[in-house]
């Protein structure tokens, strides 16, 4: 089982949820490679207080607006809510400090923040106005991530929500303190002590009775288990999260549950633009939809600078430049080890040369063409005799065929997609010197020229199957 994405519904997709989405995608088909029985899925953070802070932010200032009356997509419309809430709460600590408040009070005593709190509580006492409205607004969102998974590529055979989870967690966490595997402080929240594992103490409830991350997540946990039994979950997580996943594990071993150790993180790093980090409270994240639609403009104004779509019909134009936007993104993003920090550079992304997704698929549709003006003038690749002589630069290619079964393998034990990006990079770059040294169609020899055109259909292949292992769809033409 693969958990993937996990997006909370008060705001949109951004460039950190592609790397997590595009990094759980390729590992799932990279399992599947390898032979497993693949499980995706996704769990919804829909709960909380900071979806509560959309909330509050368009009960005061929304005037009902819709997506609909808008012509917002919902997920974005929810999060301008979300950073209007923070600017609001912004103000008032800032008038709290000015009145010789320590900002921790502050941060406590903002009105704002309190009735969000509030709006909270109701929420987990099943306020119906409460309840109602929240519905109304994560159906917005539904509607807007769908939409962003759709164009991504990516999708999910199960989805799990918080909502429905955390009640499971609370009562197993009320019976592991039955069991006294969990303490209780004097103010009713209940802890786990994990000192003995080299970590802290762990709150997994709160005192007034709400529920905490390791709250549901110990619920979900339990939830798949009974559900599926696999023999692994992989959480595909940020690396900020660590500490989270090792207390994970632990409060899963107190509470008896001897599939503990069926858990792994997959930590990755943070993905940063040139200008550095994003912060969605400021509105300063890159949205998933504005990157997706800004990568397939960029494609198209390089395919038409180099005239590489020229005398192709419009529809047939607008898919390849598609393909040549989404297969820059995944790639570049897939092509670092999924452990490293990364910087993302949407103009270096899309060069046609260098260690990019369209130099790759640019390679493949050369093959493609290869193969059809052979078509046209009736040359195929026939039977290859066995005692053809066999020059180094089509050794080293045929090295790279044979090692690709061995690098799927690795790269589904590792968990990790660059194998596969940075193994497709040198053998696209190993065929261009090839093709650019050696007669293919204009081989006289028979022999030779069969040799090569296997040769060539086998990478041709090889690259189609590498590629779409990362999500990557490949052009027939450029």
């Amino acid at each position: 089982m693969v958990e993937y994405s996990s997006p909370n519904t008060n705001k949109p997709l951004h460039l950190g949820h592609i790397r997590n989405n595009l990094l759980g995608y390729s590992v799932s088909n990279l399992l599947k490679a390898k032979g497993h029985k693949v499980i995706k899925v996704n769990l919804v953070n829909d709960r909380g207080i900071h979806i509560c802070k959309s909330m509050l932010a368009w009960e005061k200032w929304g005037n009902g607006e819709t997506p609909e009356k808008s012509g917002r997509k919902g997920d974005h419309l929810v999060g301008d809510y979300y950073v209007k809430f923070d600017k609001e709460y912004k103000a008032q600590m800032s008038q709290l400090l000015k009145q010789g408040m320590s900002e921790e009070e502050a941060m406590k005593n903002a009105e704002i923040i309190k009735e969000a709190q509030e709006m909270l509580r109701k929420w987990e006492a099943g306020d119906k106005n409460v309840v109602e409205l929240w519905q109304m607004m994560n159906s917005w969102v539904y509607e807007g991530f769908d939409e962003t998974y759709k164009r991504l590529g990516v999708d999910f055979d199960h989805i799990y929500y918080e909502s429905k989870t955390y009640l499971l967690g609370k009562d197993l966490i009320q019976e592991g303190l039955k069991k006294q595997a969990l303490y209780q402080k004097p103010d009713g929240s209940i802890w786990a002590d994990l000192t003995g594992d080299g970590l802290d103490h762990k709150v997994l409830l709160r005192s007034d009775g709400t529920s905490v991350y390791m709250t549901q997540d110990v619920g979900t946990a339990h939830q798949r288990y009974e559900e599926f039994k696999p023999e692994k979950m992989i959480y595909v997580v940020g690396n900020e999260q660590n500490y989270h996943f090792q207390a994970l594990k632990i409060v899963l071993k107190k509470l008896g549950f001897n599939w503990f150790d069926k858990i792994e993180h997959l930590s990755y790093g943070m993905v940063e633009l040139p200008e550095g980090k994003m912060k969605s409270r400021e509105g300063t994240v890159v949205d998933a939809d504005d990157l997706i639609d800004e990568m397939i403009q960029t494609a198209g104004d390089m395919a038409a600078e180099l005239g590489k779509l020229e005398g192709l019909d419009e529809k047939e134009k607008k898919n390849i430049i598609r393909q040549i936007g989404l297969g820059a993104l995944k790639y570049f993003i897939l092509k670092v080890d999924p452990k490293k920090n990364m910087v993302f550079d949407p103009k270096e992304s899309i060069d046609f040369n260098g260690n990019t997704g369209p130099f790759i698929q640019y390679t493949y549709a050369r093959i493609r063409s290869i193969m059809r003006k052979g078509e046209e003038r009736k040359i195929k690749a026939g039977h290859l005799n066995s005692k053809i002589q066999i020059l180094p630069k089509e050794k080293e290619l045929i090295k790279f065929v044979y090692d690709f079964p061995n690098l799927i393998n690795e790269a589904a034990e590792t968990l990790s997609p660059a194998i596969i990006a940075n193994y497709l990079y040198d053998l696209a770059k190993e065929y261009n010197q090839f093709y650019h040294d050696y007669q293919i169609l204009k081989e006289e020899n028979d022999d030779t020229r069969n040799l090569r055109l296997q040769l060539s259909l086998k990478i041709a292949e090889i690259v189609k199957t590498g590629m779409e292992l990362l999500g990557i769809e490949m052009p027939e033409r450029m």
